[in-house]
């Protein structure tokens, strides 16, 4: 015969404090899990950002620093050496009707677009030559900045040298 000293199971108490522990375990794992789910499209989206302002740098960068910088630009415009024409202003010298004409950095300044639907992209050129070093005219500081349709933006700056 057995006797109920010998009896082996779980507890009533034991149990609910076993169903707690697990609740409380399995709450905490799942809101874990929540943030990351929402936070996941976060380095595309950032990524996409990164990639549409630096191609916009890119395109303004491959231009001439002024619309009087000859090819191979020397002599510089603004430079004072012979055959050197003066520089024009921050922005398009006229004849320029859009982008495809665009022929000097500083024809992109206050330029605008949309890329894709709700991002939107824009660009600055300001004069930069005494951020680096160089006399006012003699730089270009060109920004470009990406806003998300979250309102996450991105800008990237770079500099052109008059030569």
């Amino acid at each position: 015969m057995s006797s109920l000293s010998n009896i082996r199971g779980v507890t009533l108490i034991e149990l609910l404090v076993f169903v707690v522990v697990i609740g409380t375990a399995t709450t905490a794992l799942f809101s874990v899990f929540n943030v990351t789910m929402a936070n996941n499209v976060d380095p595309m989206i950032r990524v996409r950002l990164q990639e549409l302002a630096q191609s916009q740098l890119d395109e303004i960068l491959a231009r001439k620093y002024n619309e009087n910088t000859p090819t191979g630009g020397i002599p510089a415009c603004g430079s004072g050496e012979v055959g050197a024409l003066a520089c024009t202003g921050i922005g398009t010298d006229g004849g320029e009707a859009g982008v495809g004409d665009y022929d000097d950095v500083d024809d992109f300044h206050l330029f605008a677009d949309t890329p894709f639907p709700g991002y939107n992209r824009s660009v600055s050129v300001t004069e930069g030559g005494t951020d680096i070093g160089l006399a006012v005219g003699q730089a270009k500081r060109i920004t470009v900045t990406v806003t998300a349709p979250a309102g996450e933006s991105v800008q990237l700056s770079a500099y052109r040298a008059n030569f």
